[in-house]
């Protein structure tokens, strides 16, 4: 595993955003992981190990997550600026010393643009891949859709943008496992891995989260809606697969089967015992993503 940073522009001024890269970088196979609201990058470690002897896999963590940097004005986190920065960080990923002028648009048209997102990763590639002349050729949705119901949002507010503090990294992942709790069946390494990478200690010696609590502003500007998304599924061409965990209380199954009927007429794959949403740690997880990503 490598890291590495894009310089991303916004309305208010630069900042980074940092990334793990997998694999080789010559490989004419890209696929872009993205995760959901709150989390980070290394959500993607046992997926990215497990493609990365046929494929170059990079993992962004989004503006405000992570290790990348936080947005000097909250109101600037927000999709369109997330959209931005992948655009930046695919130019990265994709370039090479001697660059012509028309460089990305052929760059990607030779080797195969590949989106894996969770949640709100799944809701940015929905809106990439819907975009004309968009470079994504195959496109893994997980857990998120075209309809999102205001209930699911009115339980992601209940947390998201809280900034509790442990005395403890025992206390953190504790309360890690209860919120995450629809996450599913995860092994104790895998709850560690994923709370150790989740986690900030602050000076005082106590741990919380390594996310900035403004990214919740949207939940903030009034009471949630169902959000509708349709015509962007409608307007999707390439290769899509959608996986839903068989509990999840935001992307309903009724609007899964609508996404194996409209747009891509995506193949729906579902896992029993999860909520919102797979990990995609757990082997059969990771199989269905990899034979879908390198079939053909």
């Amino acid at each position: 595993m490598r890291t590495g940073q894009v310089l991303c522009l916004g309305t208010h001024g630069f900042h980074e955003m940092q990334y793990t890269d997998w694999g080789d970088p010559a490989s004419e196979r890209v696929v872009l992981c993205v995760h959901g609201l709150t989390r980070n990058c290394r959500d993607f470690d046992f997926l990215a190990q497990a493609l990365a002897g046929e494929c170059r896999v990079v993992c962004p963590d989004i503006a405000g997550r992570g290790k990348s940097d936080w947005l000097n004005r909250k109101e600037d986190y927000g999709y369109p600026q997330y959209m931005a920065d992948v655009t930046a960080l695919i130019a990265r990923v994709t370039a090479s010393p001697a660059m012509p002028a028309d460089f990305l648009t052929r760059r990607c048209g030779s080797r195969s643009i590949y989106w894996v997102g969770t949640s709100m990763g799944g809701m940015l590639g929905m809106l990439l891949a819907a975009s004309p002349k968009s470079p994504i050729r195959k496109l893994v949705v997980n857990d998120v859709g075209p309809l999102i119901p205001k209930a699911s949002l009115e339980r992601i507010a209940t947390y998201v943008g809280k900034d509790p503090r442990f005395q403890t990294f025992e206390e953190l992942e504790t309360y890690v496992r209860k919120v995450s709790a629809p996450f599913g069946p995860l092994t104790d390494a895998q709850w560690h891995h994923l709370t150790l990478h989740g986690a900030r200690q602050y000076e005082d010696d106590r741990w919380g989260m390594c996310y900035d609590p403004d990214i919740a502003l949207p939940f903030r500007k009034g009471p949630p809606q169902d959000i509708d998304l349709w015509n962007y599924w409608d307007s999707i061409t390439c290769p899509a697969l959608v996986l839903r965990g068989a509990e999840s209380d935001l992307l309903l199954r009724e609007t899964a089967e609508q996404m194996q009927q409209r747009g891509p007429h995506a193949r729906l794959v579902e896992f029993a015992g999860v909520g919102h949403a797979p990990m995609l740690m757990a082997e059969d997880q990771i199989k269905v993503v990899k034979d879908f990503l390198l079939a053909g």
